[in-house]
């Protein structure tokens, strides 16, 4: 495994300045941001693309200070009902796989995206519920009619361009939010749709990160390392489902912390060993979205928190059994 951090939280740093900032801390590698909702501080492909030169530029700054690119990520809604917004994340999606490619990354993370409820939609319709079931018939015009033939059109696009594996952050508000929906969308497009587990948006929904992480076994392509803390009486009160401001954080059922700030070290240790289990051996990525601690503080304590609990090496051979 290797620790990697995803770049916004840096963006108030230059490139370089991140990058040195990053290897001084012993971080291995970058999750940079090239578009959708990550932003281009670091990285703006189209920019990139039009120059080779800066390409080459941006593979010596990183050889400069040893880092790797552990992957590229372009989160959108690309199924958005409105035309203009969906070029837009669309438009960003497939320059960020073209930049991913010109620099040696085989990997990109975003977001499935939700659809509105009909062709004349406006806005994005979650469905969280099976009735009235007229929800069930929103569902199944999402997937069959705009979600599936979406990706599968964009599948054949990032194979096309050399893209190997597209990562969906299973995030509540989009249709692919939790195993069972990467799952179905893994079947219906191909085993290039893959997982990226984030157990900050799992916990809060009630799931289990290890039982999740068992279930999607080689379909996990990346890890976001996030944590969430559950505010017992508040949920008593009210529920996971909570729309209160994230700045509310003493009212709200749930809000993100700081890896090891929402749950113990015993909690991660079982989700880094469980990743090992199914044969993940990838980047484990910091996303840091701490509303308690600033940008610096609480990356610098989850890359000391991670240091302590991802297995770096491969076990071998068990000489003792």
């Amino acid at each position: 495994m290797e620790l990697s951090v995803m770049s916004p939280v840096l963006n108030q740093m230059n490139t370089e300045d991140a990058i040195k900032y990053l290897a001084s801390l012993g971080v291995d590698s970058l999750e940079i941001g090239a578009g959708g909702y990550p932003g281009k501080a670091h990285l703006d492909p189209k920019e990139m693309l039009a120059d080779p030169a800066k390409i080459e530029a941006f593979q010596a700054l990183l050889q400069k200070y040893n880092m790797k690119l552990s992957a590229v990520a372009c989160h959108g809604n690309p199924v958005h009902p409105n035309k203009e917004i969906a070029a837009k994340f669309h438009e960003e999606f497939v320059d960020a796989m073209k930049v991913a490619v010109a620099l040696g990354v085989d990997t990109i993370i975003g977001f499935s995206g939700c659809p509105g409820d009909c062709a004349t939609s406006e806005n994005p319709n979650w469905v969280t519920c099976a009735w009235p079931p007229e929800y069930v018939d929103i569902l199944e015009w999402q997937w069959n009619e705009v979600l599936i033939p979406y990706w599968k059109e964009t599948a054949k696009l990032a194979k096309e361009i050399g893209i190997t594996k597209i990562a969906f952050e299973m995030h509540p508000g989009f249709c692919v939010y939790n195993p069972a929906t990467l799952l179905r969308l893994r079947a219906a497009v191909g085993d290039i749709i893959g997982a990226n587990v984030d157990p900050s948006h799992l916990f809060w929904q009630g799931i289990d990160p290890c039982e999740a992480i068992k279930v999607l076994g080689g379909a996990i392509y990346h890890f976001h390392a996030k944590d969430t803390k559950i505010d017992e009486a508040n949920t008593a009160k009210n529920g996971v489902l909570d729309t209160q401001n994230y700045g509310d954080i003493l009212h709200r059922s749930w809000v993100f912390r700081t890896v090891g700030y929402g749950h113990s070290p015993e909690v991660w240790k079982n989700i880094i060993s469980t990743l090992k289990c199914v044969g993940y051996d990838g980047a484990i990525s910091i996303e840091h979205e701490d509303g308690l601690m600033s940008p610096k503080e609480g990356l610098e304590k989850a890359i000391a928190f991670l240091k302590d609990t991802i297995i770096y090496e491969k076990a071998g051979e068990m000489w003792w059994a």
